[in-house]
This record gives structure tokens, C-alpha cells and sequence, in this order.
């Protein structure tokens, strides 16, 4: 059994929070100006991953485990700002091969990479566990079964995260085109610099 009523309110809500500019957001508006739409689906996967995994625990209380000890968060935080600085800094300094005009091309981000890049950010990002945890329990009706309630409103933030990210690597791969005529430094540096952007966000949230 499923509370419909509270479910139609957390469509909207969460949509709104999804759609917001985040660290996950500017990473697909990021990769989609730089490798195109297809191969950041590959990000878009770890991310999405990342924030089930992030739902699942604060939905049954090992956040509160993960608060006891905020060494974990900080071990995170630097191997994935580490990791999106390595990927930015690539992009400042290459004239061509990190970013080309022909996202199809690109080969020097392997989908393993682009999954782990995704993965990490979700599950370092501090903000996403406290929402997770303030926003989650509001929307479980105690009377009905867990269970059935935690995996719908999964299924609604995998497909409003999804939604949210397509939209953002999307326009990144318009603006991308629009700098085309520009030729590769230019997109190389704009994409470097917001990588670098999520990684110190990521470092000093």
C-alpha cells in the first residue's frame, strides 16, 4: 500500500530541489559541453547510484552512523575533489584531445572513469545526505509497510535526478556547439574551470 497523496506532493518537491544547480548538475552541464550527451549517460549512471545508495541509508538510519564518525565524508570529499581537480586541470591544459569538436571521438575519459566521477560526487556530498535525511521521513506514512513507500520514492528521485541531468548535459552540449567556431581551447577552458569549480565546492561543503 502506497500514501498517492504524499507521493503527489514529493513529485514536485523533489523535482525542484533536482533542477536546482548543484555539484551533480554543473558536473552534467560540465561533461555535456565537453564529451557530449551519450557519453556522460556514464556519469549520469554513478550519480544515480550514488543517490540511491544515499536514500537507502538515511531512509534506515546508517546516516546516523555515517554522522558519528565525519572522517568518512572527509576521506570522500578529497578522493573526489582530487579526482575532478586531475580531470579539470587535463582540460586547462590540453589544446586538443579532452575536449574535441566531435563528442563521438572522445576517448581519454573511460566510462569507468566517468561512472566513478559520477558515483563519488553523489555519495561525498554532505548536503545530499542532510536533505536526504530531513526530506525522506516526512514523506513515509508510519501506518503503511517501509518498503513498498522508500522504493517508490526512489524510483521518483532516480527519474527527477535523470530528468534534471539530461536537461543540464543537454544545454552544455548546446553551448558547447555555440563555441564550436571558437575552436577546442576555448570549451577546454570554460569545462576546466567549472570541473575545478565542483571540485572545490565538493572540497569546502
Amino acid at each position: 500500500m502506497l500514501d498517492t497523496t504524499l507521493l503527489s506532493l514529493f513529485v514536485p518537491t523533489f523535482f525542484l530541489v533536482s533542477i536546482s544547480p548543484g555539484m551533480c548538475m554543473t558536473l552534467a552541464l560540465t561533461l555535456g559541453m565537453s564529451i557530449g550527451v551519450r557519453k556522460t549517460l556514464w556519469m549520469m549512471a554513478g550519480e544515480l547510484l550514488g543517490v540511491a545508495t544515499v536514500a537507502i541509508c538515511a531512509a534506515i538510519g546508517v546516516a546516523g552512523i555515517v554522522s558519528k564518525w565525519p572522517q568518512l565524508f572527509i576521506v570522500l570529499k578529497i578522493v573526489g575533489a582530487a579526482y575532478l581537480s586531475y580531470i579539470g586541470i587535463a582540460m586547462l591544459r590540453a589544446r586538443q584531445g579532452i575536449v574535441i569538436s566531435d563528442p563521438s571521438k572522445q576517448t581519454d575519459i573511460s566510462r569507468i572513469g566517468l561512472f566513478n566521477q559520477g558515483l563519488i560526487t553523489a555519495l561525498s556530498n554532505p548536503k545530499g545526505w542532510i536533505f536526504m535525511i530531513s526530506l525522506l521521513p516526512p514523506f513515509i506514512n508510519p501506518e503503511l509497510q517501509f518498503a513498498p513507500q522508500l522504493a517508490a520514492l526512489i524510483v521518483i528521485i532516480l527519474i527527477s535526478e535523470l530528468i534534471c541531468m539530461l536537461i543540464y548535459a543537454n544545454g552544455g552540449k548546446t553551448l558547447g556547439r555555440l563555441l564550436k567556431n571558437k575552436g577546442d581551447l576555448v570549451i577546454n577552458r570554460i569545462a576546466g574551470s567549472l570541473m575545478l569549480l565542483v571540485a572545490i565546492w565538493l572540497l569546502f561543503t
